[in-house]
């Protein structure tokens, strides 16, 4: 999603600074001036200010609130670090807390407001805010000292965790202050030009440990599932065999006899259960039997029969079938018609499952007067509880959501059913708390799914190969137009999701990218890098084939086309001097490359393959890629993200696969939907190239490029192009004979 937003100078009042007004509050409380005398008393007897980002504490130990979902990738650690940087904090007294669910104080500008984790948005929407708020705590500290000492703010200047006057040499720590500051009304003014510039970070850039490793690497880490209350019940949920059948009728009896049943619950969607144990739970529902309404859309959804119908639709250019325009450069599609050459390529990418490692869970609780309590390894808090409340008619200002860490979520953890099951069951169970834990079985038949997608694209050559016109369609279900229905309005029927990187880089002067939505009932969603990795594939095989048309290098066509943009470029150059491009491999294997540019990051990856071509298995032998994401926060982590990103790519491209009958998933388990091995990863090296610019996002950058790369390493080998998705032995050899 594009947003331009301006950075005004903050002068805010005290309790602007406390409370917070509009999507992101900026502040620091020490003293505690807003609370009675009383409270006063308490919190300094404990040695803490309470505050909305930073809390620091007599002894001089710092605690900075993390405002993202923690699922790997890293937040946890990298914004209390933006933070830490800006409020010159000592980083081995700093310790972090996940956020509550708040989004007034803590919401991501890039989602609107709310607090959402995904699309790699965090360090990007957090970036400049919260930068900001560590300055202006780092002022407030300073205007404290320089008070006490009777000196002008000018005259002094800030070591980590301490105030210092240099001039009479002396030194108060952030502990020392905190026991007295109170907090100026109005504020100090802090502008982005006041924020420290790249040179002058002592924190960000260097490679801190991530802080919720240890935990993590002891046991000791909190995850949904992990959730244990007093007296709690344990759920399961039966669901149609096909989205958006209802139940009709329920036939107990079988679940009743099981022991440890305590209640069946009638749902919207489906019907719950709940028991004194998560095996008693399953066992009574699967006892369960129900009269579904059999009105569903889906009920004739079959991937084959409807990948057909989206390939149809996209490759049918008349724009009074179907369609919405994404976005048009110079005359669109017109310079196609008079072009001396025209190349074009039909794209199908199935269905696929997020896998998290951790299933769907979560456990709520229903306190008096209509209060409601979630523990949820959840990316979204906003939307869960903005479902729970439309569900439940509670005000959201009711629904207090402790969001604990993700063991995975790739996007699927944005939606909230999994939190809404645990909402609706725990109303059910009269004050006791409810956990529900998805099986396999329930996580991989009721996802949301990765779309089937179909792509067209046409590209006109004049007589010199040069690209005269651009024209990419895709057709399939809408995400936004389930998940986000608002904007989905607002963008005038565009999928920003769903066809995100189908924009590109390249010089294009005449380009059209189109969107066709086909309404056929089954429920698609967010996954890793969405549109990025079906679009890129396009893309950027379409790249290799001009460059074949035109006896290129396919390095040398993509620097070509990105002489506007040397930080492409950059990258490019790199990862093929990485592979050493030019050498000759040995027989049987070939090299492909790919580029994206999205997230603000630009990457380049080239692969090593082989192909069996009796039994169609694609073998990749090696991964360079040369990443720039502009400042990086946390540099190692960086090159973790990528490395993840690209074993996900190969996974997906390789193996993933849903297919639906009759409108139901026919996968499972990990027996019938396989994802990589370990011992399938081949080598992979990623070289990062920090520059000044703005960070961008990582944690779905490494996606994109791993389809084409192989695609076209293939044709290089064999002449034959990949174009559906995944890249399945069966598929790759009926493509090679």
């Amino acid at each position: 999603m594009t947003m331009t937003q301006s950075m005004q100078t903050l002068a805010l009042s005290r309790r602007q600074f406390l409370v917070g007004s509009g999507g992101i509050a900026i502040g620091v409380a020490f003293g505690v001036p807003a609370l009675t005398g009383a409270q006063r008393a308490q919190a300094q007897a404990a040695g803490f200010s309470p505050n909305v980002w930073v809390t620091i504490a007599a002894n001089g130990s710092v605690t900075i609130v993390s405002p993202a979902s923690e699922m790997g990738q890293g937040t946890m650690t990298a914004m209390p670090l933006v933070l830490a940087e800006e409020l010159d904090a000592d980083w081995s007294r700093v310790s972090v807390v996940q956020a509550g669910h708040n989004p007034k104080a803590f919401g991501n500008r890039l989602f609107g407001g709310a607090m959402a984790t995904g699309a790699s948005r965090t360090t990007r929407g957090y970036w400049e805010p919260i930068r900001l708020a560590g300055a202006q705590a780092r002022l407030v500290l300073m205007g404290a000292a320089a008070g006490r000492w009777n000196v002008p703010v000018s005259e002094v200047a800030t070591e980590p965790g301490v105030v210092v006057h240099r001039a009479s040499n002396r030194r108060l720590s952030y502990g020392e202050i905190a026991s007295f500051a109170t907090v100026p009304d109005p504020l100090p003014a802090v502008t982005p030009a006041m924020l420290k510039k790249p040179a002058e970070f002592r924190l960000i850039g260097k490679d801190v440990p991530r802080i919720d490793l240890a935990d993590k690497t002891r046991g000791g880490a909190t995850y949904g599932i992990d959730v244990r209350l007093p007296g709690m019940l344990y759920g399961a949920v039966l669901r149609p065999p096909v989205q958006k059948d209802r139940p009709v009728s329920v036939d107990d009896s079988g679940a009743k006899a099981v022991k440890g049943f305590v209640k069946t619950v009638q749902l919207p969607y489906g019907v719950g259960v709940l028991a004194n144990s998560t095996w008693a739970a399953r066992k009574a529902r699967d006892a369960l039997k129900v009269t579904w309404s059999n009105d569903s859309p889906a009920r004739r959804y079959d991937s084959e029969a409807i990948g057909r119908e989206y390939a149809e639709l996209a490759a049918n250019l008349d724009l009074s079938k179907a369609g919405v325009e994404v976005e048009k450069h110079g005359s669109g599609n017109a310079g196609i018609k008079g072009a001396a050459r025209v190349l074009k390529a039909d794209f199908l990418t199935e269905h696929m499952a997020h896998m998290c490692m951790e299933p769907m869970n979560a456990t709520a609780q229903w306190h008096a007067e209509d209060r409601i309590e979630l523990w949820s390894p959840t990316q979204s808090p906003t939307i869960a509880a903005g479902a729970i409340s439309a569900l439940t008619k509670v005000p959201v200002t009711n629904i207090r959501i402790n969001n604990t860490l993700l063991g995975g979520g790739f996007g699927r953890r944005v939606d909230p059913d999994f939190s809404i099951d645990a909402a609706l069951l725990a109303r059910a169970a009269d004050g006791w708390p409810v956990k529900v834990t998805w099986t396999r079985e329930d996580d991989v038949r009721n996802d949301k799914f990765r779309p089937l997608v179909a792509q067209h694209l046409e590209v006109g050559l004049d007589a010199a190969g040069n690209i005269v016109g651009w024209h990419h369609r895709l057709s399939g279900e809408s995400i936004y137009a389930r998940a986000a229905p608002g904007l989905f309005k607002a963008a005038g029927g565009k999928d920003i999701p769903f066809h995100e990187g189908a924009e590109n880089n390249y010089n294009l002067p005449n380009m059209l990218i189109e969107f066709a939505r086909l309404e056929r009932g089954i429920d698609v969603g967010f996954w890793r890098s969405v549109g990025g990795g079906y679009t890129k594939h396009a893309v950027e095989t379409m790249v290799d084939e001009i460059a074949a048309a035109r006896n290129m290098d396919p390095v040398d066509l993509r620097l070509q086309l990105l002489a506007k943009h040397p930080r492409a470029q950059a990258v490019v150059r790199e990862v093929a001097a990485m592979a050493d491009w030019k050498r000759a491999r040995p027989a049987g294997r070939a090299l492909g490359i790919a580029y994206c540019d999205m997230w603000e990051t630009h990457i380049a990856e080239v692969v090593e393959v082989s192909v069996d071509r009796k039994t169609g298995v694609i073998t990749v032998h090696e991964v360079w890629a040369a990443v720039d994401p502009g400042i990086a926060v946390l540099p190692k982590n960086v090159l973790t993200q990528i490395e993840g990103g690209i074993v996900f790519g190969l996974s997906a491209v390789l193996k993933e696969q849903v297919t639906f009958k009759d409108g139901s998933a026919v996968q499972s388990n990990f027996h019938d939907y396989p994802i990589l091995r370990h011992a399938e990863v081949p080598p992979i090296t990623v070289k990062l190239i920090v520059t000044d610019n703005r960070p961008g996002g990582v944690g779905e950058s490494g996606l994109p490029p791993v389809a084409p790369a192989i695609a076209n390493a293939v044709a290089k080998l064999t002449g034959k192009r990949l174009r559906h998705q995944p890249f399945n032995a069966a598929r790759v050899k009926a493509a090679l004979a």
